[in-house]
């Protein structure tokens, strides 16, 4: 019998390699998704790996048709995935009094949200028909309260949330389960030069360890760390008089520069 397959985007980096790592480590196979395929045959050769072991596909997931055909080309040469991971996101600072940062929050959402539900197009009806599957929601703890600054990348990640929340009603009874991942602090490429504290931050691969439990349990939605949980609830229930507050003089994530 062949290993079970799991589909990564966001592979070349971050969370999304490391996911690719501990899975690799737990004997499976790998199915890696990016932008760069020269960045995710480099990670392949280092890990050692041939080509019963890892796919390479090239896509942007804010491009439909190439993420797509990324799916079917690895539906065709790996077989149907186990677990299907929505892993790529961006994350950049807005100012909604910038004409130019209204194409960053649609940027944004391209990746995030519709890339997401881009991602597990492809493999829904056939995930149904076999009965059986995971689909894997990167959200984050932003996703729960809307930081000054960071309006794309929360109301994004809050769409995420919802989104895959629909999907899971929509999968009952087929044998499709759908977990959504809310990671707090990751050390990555993507928040190493946010100007604000970071409180109980991972790396990537603590991150992908509790990942991986999550996604093996089949839970529905799971904050990670557990520590982040109870902050982010905590956040939720201020009024806002109070998290106002609380945010005022935070730093922002930083915009694109002109």
């Amino acid at each position: 019998m062949k290993a079970p397959l799991v589909f990564i985007t966001g592979a070349s980096s971050g969370i999304g390699q490391a996911l690719a790592a501990r899975y690799v480590a737990a004997g499976w196979r790998v199915a890696l998704v990016a932008r760069r395929t020269d960045l995710l045959h480099d990670w392949v050769r280092r890990q050692g790996l041939d080509d019963g072991r890892a796919g390479v596909y090239g896509a942007d997931v804010a491009r439909t048709d190439e993420i797509v055909a990324a799916a079917q080309a690895c539906i065709e040469r790996q077989g149907l995935p186990d677990v299907v991971v929505a892993n790529a996101g961006i994350s950049i600072g807005m100012d909604t009094t910038e004409r130019a940062d209204l194409d960053v929050m649609r940027e944004v959402f391209a990746v995030n949200c519709f890339g997401l539900a881009a991602t597990f197009h492809p493999f829904l009806r056939p995930m149904r028909e076999r009965g059986s599957g995971r689909l894997v929601g990167v959200a984050s703890v932003a996703a729960l309260r809307g930081f000054p600054g960071h309006g794309a990348y929360c109301a994004s990640k809050a769409a995420v949330v919802a989104y895959c929340e629909s999907l899971r009603g929509e999968c009952r009874g087929s044998g499709v389960q759908v977990v959504t991942l809310l990671p707090g602090f990751v050390a990555t490429p993507l928040t190493a030069h946010d100007p604000y504290r970071k409180p109980f931050l991972m790396t990537a691969e603590a991150f992908a360890e509790r990942a991986f439990a999550a996604i093996a349990a089949g839970v529905s939605r799971r904050v990670i760390p557990w520590p982040m949980a109870g902050i982010a609830a905590v956040l939720r229930l201020l009024p806002d008089r109070l998290f106002d507050r609380l945010v005022a003089g935070r730093g922002r994530k930083p915009r694109r520069s002109p």
